[in-house]
């Protein structure tokens, strides 16, 4: 089921999103405000974030350019009062990927949220094969030949997500950032040891490989 974070001050409006999305097949989390959106973040793996501009404190703008410098995938949907080309234009610099203008109309916002998702290449069942391998991000499984590998939830997000997207190169810094806690004592070089884990809980594996990007990080390159 994909989840789905919902940015918005205007509380009944978040609540009304939320509840269409819940009874729409899809895991909405509601957040008042950027800060407790960030809260949620650290705890969860989302697919799709929904937010307003126009918030007290930190603003859309500053939302979303925060989450860029973490997460250059996940797609993010605009919702807001205002409808000038501006903003608009701001919005895209930032990393905005679709703008819908309030009032939302929530049969638009499912087709729209449908197209974004599609577009992130994400499978909507949540299952990803490479060859004989395979991994189901609801039941947090993963198989080869059909023999079950067992991966640490660590071990299990960071596999998922490399091989979401083949031959993109992530940075330690990017994997840890999304990965860890924020308060966290371990450095950019944990990503290595897991790294080496994974590699020999999977040396059986012929359909992919991890591959060091010296300098920068790694990546998963499928054969």
């Amino acid at each position: 089921m994909f989840k789905i974070l919902v940015v918005e001050d205007d509380r009944d409006l978040n609540r009304s999103v939320c509840s269409f999305l819940n009874s729409s097949g899809y895991e909405a989390t509601g957040a008042l405000s950027a800060v407790e959106a960030y809260d949620a973040m650290y705890a969860n793996m989302f697919d799709l974030i929904i937010s307003d501009i126009m918030m007290p404190g930190v603003d859309g703008f500053e939302f979303v350019s925060n989450v860029r410098s973490l997460n250059q995938e996940i797609p993010i949907l605009f919702t807001t009062a205002r409808d000038d080309l501006a903003a608009k234009q701001r919005g895209y610099r930032v990393g905005v990927d679709d703008y819908m203008v309030k009032p939302i109309d929530l049969d638009e916002l499912f087709l729209r949220i449908g197209a974004l998702l599609r577009r992130a290449k994400i499978a909507s069942s949540h299952r990803l094969t490479v060859g004989s391998f395979t991994m189901d991000a609801d039941e947090h499984t993963a198989y080869l030949n059909d023999e079950e590998i067992s991966l640490t939830n660590r071990e299990f997000s960071l596999l998922y997500k490399l091989l979401s997207y083949p031959k993109k190169t992530f940075t330690r810094s990017q994997l840890m950032d999304e990965f860890w806690d924020a308060d966290t004592a371990s450095g950019p070089r944990t990503v290595d040891v897991y790294m080496t884990k994974l590699r020999s809980k999977l040396s059986e594996c012929h359909d992919f490989e991890i591959v060091t990007v010296h300098g920068l990080g790694y990546k998963a390159v499928i054969k």
